[in-house]
């Protein structure tokens, strides 16, 4: 499968969880928040720990089915990978909590869901952190 057929089925994919999850539930897909609400009890909120589940377990089973990172090269090529220090993965992870929690939302939650639903407010953030995602791998490549 080509990289542009995988994307165009990865899209279809999130769309269709995004919807379903508004449909059955009522809840917007926005990851950080189901996240906040399957740590804040997860007995009661059962359907919040299936959804983060189901995200670690669909990419364990896409890469099982062959459709990982590595799927489009060559046999003789491995997927690149990261080599980063914990520190740095943690601050990573705190600035995104930090970003997540300032901007009302994540990049599912305003760039998927917000988006389809013409918000205004989804629309600034989603260019706010694209453009800011964009400047840093610039520089970061620059570097």
């Amino acid at each position: 499968m080509s990289d542009i057929s995988m994307a165009i089925v990865g899209g279809v994919l999130i769309g269709s969880a995004a919807v379903w999850l508004y449909l059955s539930v009522g809840r917007i897909a926005g990851i950080s928040g189901i996240a906040a609400q399957a740590l804040r009890g997860p007995l009661a909120n059962s359907w919040a720990v299936l959804f983060i589940l189901g995200l670690g377990l669909g990419g364990w089973a896409a890469q099982l089915l062959g459709f990982g990172p590595s799927a489009s090269l060559p046999i003789n090529q491995a997927a690149p990978v990261a080599d980063l220090s914990l520190p740095l993965l943690i601050g990573g992870g705190l600035l995104v909590g930090i970003g997540t929690r300032m901007g009302s939302g994540c990049t599912s939650g305003h760039g998927v869901c917000g988006m389809a639903r013409l918000s205004p407010r989804s629309l600034a953030a989603t260019l706010i952190f694209v453009g800011v995602g964009m400047a840093v791998a610039t520089l970061v490549h620059s570097l």
